[in-house]
C-alpha cells in the first residue's frame, strides 16, 4: 500500500482521475488538503431526511428509503421514464430516469440510501432528475446475518453516515471512499499542535481527530472531533495574524514627527468646526504612534458621517511635516474622486498648493496620468488618492510615509502588502464605515490594532427611516413619491437606489443579499433597475421639468465625475443610481433616500446608504420600499435597519440574521476556502481564547524555535493565501 504524509499529492492514491475532480472541485491537491474538507453534516442509516423542506436550485444529498417504482412510456419522446418515489416517512421525493429499465432492479422498494442531485419542481413535485445514489448495504442480507444480535443491528442503523459538501461531478460519498483511503495510507502524523497546549485545551491528536471526523462510530465521535478541529482551526488563524503583526512591530520605520506650529496646526487652525472628543483622542493616538520608530498598523472603524477621512487627512498632515508622502486607496472611481475633491476643499488654496494632492484612477486620459505619476516620483505631490491604479508597478513614491485605505474590507491583505512595499516601512491606517463585530475584528483583521469612532459631529440632523412595504400598503408607496416632490419644491434633493442597472440584468453589487422568495423556491421577481426607474420617474407629471440623472459604476469616469458635480452643485433633482453611491458620497442637500427592492440589500449597505442623507442642516428621511413578506429573513433586516440608526448595534444584528456562507465562515476562493469548520455567528468565544493561547506561545517563543513543526505550518499557512482571502471576504 501507497504510504503518504498530509502534504503528499493524492492521485497515487485515490487515482489520477478522483484527485483531478477533487482539485477541480474543491482545490483540493494534498492530503491534508482532503482531510480539511469535513463533512457538513452526519445522518444515519436508521433516520430519513427531511423531504419536504428541500431547497430548489440547489444540489443535495438526503438520506431516504424507496417508496415504490413505477414506468411508463414517455408521449412526446421515445423512451420509458422510471420514476422512483422516496420517503421520509412523511413527504415524497420523486427520482426520475430516462431509459433506464434497469434502475427499477436496484431500487426496490424498502430499500434505504444517500441520494444526491438537483432539487426541481415539476407540475408543483419536487424532483431530482437522473440523481447519483449509494444504498446501504442491510445487515439482515449479509452472510451470518442470523447471527447478528438486535444490538449489533441498532448500532449498525445509528452509525453516522458523514455527508460532505459535494457537487453533480463529486458525490458525497465518492468524497468518503477517497478519504477513507487516504486514512488508511497516512503514516505516522507529525502533530504541529504543542503538546502542552493539547493537554491544557484537551485538544486530541490531529490524526486522532481525522479518524473521528471522518470516520465516527457514534455521535460523540465526530463532536469530539470537531470541537478539536475548530480550536485547531481559530489557533492557526490567530498565530498567523499576530506572527504578522508582530513581524510589523519589529520592523524600524521612520518617525514622522508632528511640530508645533507646522501644517496640522495651521490646519486645524483653520478649521471652521470644532473637533469631536473622538476625533480628537483617535488622531492623538495616531499622532503618537506616528512618532514612533515602529510602523503604525491600525484599523480605524466608525460610525456613517463620523469624520473618519478627516481624522486621516489630520495624519497625512503629519507626514507631510516631515517631508513624506501619503496615498488613500479607495475601492471605486466615485469614491476616490469625491475623497479628493473633500481633500482639496478642506486643505483650501494654501496649503492645496503647498501639498499638490493628485488624484490616479484607471481610466484618466495618458496626459493627465503620467503628470500625476511624476508628481508621485518627484515628491512634489505629498498626497495621493487613488483606486487599485494606485498599485500598479509604474507607480513610485519619493517617500511613501503613510498608507490610508478605505472601506478596508473591500481589499485584501495582499494589497494592502503591494502598496506597503512602495515605501520603506510607510504607516498603515485602514479605515470602515461598517462598525465590525469583535470576533470578525479578531478574525479578518487581526493583524491591526482597532480604533473607534462613535461620536457624530454637532450639527447633525436625525434621519428617520421607514420601510414601505409595496404590496401591502400601496398608498404609502405613492406618498413617497410626492413626498419627493414636496421637498424638490422646498429646495432639497433625493437619491433613488437600485440594485440593478437594466432590466433583467445581475445586482451591481456583489454583496447584495439573495430575495427570499428565491429562498423559498419562488420565481424571484425582476430587480428594480436604474434605466426603467429614470424612464418612469421622467414620465410622472409631479417631476415634470426637473433634472433626472443616472449614476452607475458602469459609466466612463468623466461620465461619472459630470454627474456627480451635476448632483453635488444642487443642478440635478433626483440621482437614480446603483450602490456605487454607497459610501463616502457627501451632498448635505440632499434629504431622501429611496432604496427600491430594499430586500436585494444587506443591514450594512442599507445602513451606509441611509448615511447619504442627513448630512448637513436638513433632517434625512429613508424609505426602504420592498416587496418582502412579514416574517422573512429579508422584511427582518429591513425592519432591523428601520428600528435603530446605531451602526454598532446592527453590525452585531446583521451577524445574527446572515445565512451560513454570506460571512467569512464559508466563503470559497482558488485558494481554497477560508474557514472550514469556524463559524465567526457561534465561534466568538473560541477565536478569542484561541487568540490568547497563541498570543502567549508567541510571547514566551517569538521565533518558535522549541517548536519546529509549528513555524513549519505557519509558513505554510501563510504560503496558502488564506489570510488574503479572509480579508477580501
Amino acid at each position: 500500500m501507497v504510504s503518504v504524509t498530509l502534504d503528499s499529492g493524492i492521485a497515487d492514491v485515490v487515482g489520477a482521475r478522483t484527485a483531478k475532480a477533487l482539485e477541480k472541485a474543491f482545490a483540493i491537491r494534498t492530503a491534508r488538503d482532503l482531510l480539511d474538507h469535513v463533512p457538513r453534516r452526519y445522518s444515519k442509516r436508521g433516520e430519513l431526511t427531511p423531504l419536504n423542506s428541500l431547497p430548489i436550485g440547489e444540489q443535495v444529498a438526503v438520506v431516504a428509503q424507496v417508496l415504490d417504482v413505477r414506468e411508463r412510456r414517455m408521449q412526446r419522446r421515445n423512451g420509458v421514464l422510471t420514476e422512483v418515489r422516496i420517503t421520509d416517512g412523511v413527504g415524497t421525493l420523486a427520482l426520475t430516469f430516462f431509459n433506464q429499465k434497469w434502475q427499477a432492479e436496484k431500487l426496490k422498494p424498502g430499500v434505504r440510501g444517500t441520494f444526491a442531485g438537483k432539487v426541481n419542481a415539476y407540475q408543483g413535485r419536487l424532483q431530482l432528475q437522473h440523481p447519483d445514489y449509494q444504498l446501504f448495504d442491510d445487515p439482515d442480507d449479509a452472510p451470518g446475518a442470523e447471527l447478528l444480535d438486535e444490538a449489533a443491528a441498532k448500532a449498525w442503523s445509528e452509525t453516522p453516515v458523514p455527508i460532505y459538501p459535494a457537487t453533480a461531478q463529486m458525490p458525497t460519498w465518492t468524497i468518503q471512499s477517497s478519504v477513507e483511503l487516504v486514512l488508511d495510507a497516512l503514516g505516522a502524523i507529525e502533530d504541529p499542535l504543542p503538546t502542552e497546549v493539547q493537554r491544557a485545551e484537551g485538544i486530541l491528536p490531529l490524526g486522532q481527530a481525522f479518524e473521528l471526523i471522518h470516520r465516527p462510530q457514534r455521535d460523540s465521535d465526530w463532536q469530539r472531533a470537531q470541537q478539536s478541529l475548530r480550536f485547531r482551526e481559530a489557533f492557526d488563524l490567530q498565530l498567523a495574524l499576530l506572527a504578522r503583526r508582530m513581524r510589523m512591530q519589529i520592523a524600524e520605520s521612520r518617525a514622522r514627527a508632528a511640530v508645533s506650529g507646522g501644517l496640522l496646526d495651521t490646519f486645524d487652525d483653520a478649521l471652521p468646526f470644532t473637533l469631536t472628543g473622538d476625533q480628537l483622542a483617535v488622531g492623538q493616538v495616531i499622532r503618537s504612534e506616528m512618532d514612533s520608530e515602529r510602523p503604525m498598523h491600525r484599523l480605524l472603524q466608525g460610525e456613517v458621517g463620523s469624520g473618519k477621512t478627516l481624522v486621516a487627512l489630520r495624519a497625512m498632515l503629519q507626514v507631510a511635516e516631515d517631508g513624506g508622502q501619503s496615498a488613500m486607496l479607495a475601492p471605486t472611481e466615485v469614491l476616490a474622486g469625491q475623497h479628493f475633491r473633500s481633500i482639496v476643499e478642506a486643505l483650501g488654496p494654501n496649503l492645496t498648493a503647498q501639498l499638490n494632492p493628485v488624484l490616479l484612477t484607471g481610466k484618466m486620459p495618458a496626459a493627465e496620468r503620467k503628470r500625476a505619476l511624476l508628481s508621485l516620483a518627484s515628491g512634489t505631490a505629498r498626497i495621493a488618492v487613488g483606486t487599485h491604479a494606485l498599485l500598479s508597478d509604474t507607480v513610485s513614491f519619493y517617500d511613501l510615509g503613510l498608507i490610508v485605505v478605505d472601506e478596508q474590507h473591500r481589499f485584501g491583505v495582499e494589497q494592502r502588502e503591494t502598496l506597503r512595499q512602495k515605501g520603506a516601512q510607510p504607516h498603515v491606517l485602514a479605515m470602515t464605515a461598517t462598525p465590525i463585530p469583535r470576533t470578525i475584528a479578531l478574525t479578518a483583521f487581526g493583524d491591526l490594532e482597532t480604533l473607534t469612532i462613535r461620536e457624530l459631529p454637532p450639527g447633525r440632523q436625525g434621519i428617520e427611516t421607514f420601510v414601505v412595504p409595496e404590496l401591502e400598503m400601496p398608498r404609502r408607496a405613492a406618498r413617497v413619491w410626492a413626498r419627493s416632490a414636496e421637498d424638490i419644491a422646498a429646495g432639497r434633493q433625493v437619491y433613488v437606489v437600485c440594485p440593478a442597472i437594466e432590466p433583467g440584468g445581475k445586482a451591481e453589487d456583489p454583496d447584495a443579499a439573495s430575495p427570499d422568495d428565491a429562498e423559498d423556491g419562488k420565481a424571484a421577481k425582476p430587480m428594480a433597475n436604474v434605466m426603467e426607474t429614470i424612464a418612469w420617474l421622467r414620465s410622472m407629471p409631479q417631476f415634470a421639468g426637473m433634472q433626472i440623472d443616472a449614476l452607475t459604476g458602469a459609466m466612463p469616469s468623466d461620465e461619472k465625475d459630470r454627474v456627480m458635480g451635476e448632483f453635488a452643485s444642487g443642478r440635478t433633482h433626483i440621482l437614480v443610481a446603483t450602490t456605487v453611491i454607497e459610501v463616502g458620497v457627501n451632498v448635505p442637500n440632499a434629504s431622501i433616500m429611496i432604496v427600491r427592492d430594499a430586500d436585494r440589500f444587506g443591514v450594512s449597505q442599507l445602513h451606509q446608504l441611509r448615511g447619504r442623507v442627513g448630512r448637513g442642516e436638513h433632517p434625512g428621511l429613508c424609505l426602504l420600499m420592498t416587496a418582502a413578506e412579514q416574517g422573512t429573513k429579508a422584511r427582518e433586516r429591513i425592519e432591523a435597519v428601520a428600528a435603530t440608526s446605531d451602526g454598532f448595534v446592527l453590525a452585531e444584528i446583521d451577524l445574527e440574521l446572515r445565512r451560513e456562507g454570506d460571512i467569512l465562515g464559508t466563503v470559497q476562493s482558488g485558494n481554497g476556502s477560508t474557514l472550514k469548520l469556524l463559524r465567526v455567528t457561534k465561534d466568538g468565544d473560541i477565536i478569542a481564547h484561541a487568540r490568547d493561547v497563541a498570543e502567549a506561545l508567541l510571547t514566551a517563543d517569538p521565533t518558535l524555535s522549541a517548536h519546529p513543526i509549528l513555524a513549519a505550518r505557519l509558513a505554510q499557512y501563510g504560503e496558502s493565501g488564506r489570510l488574503e482571502n479572509l480579508a477580501k471576504s
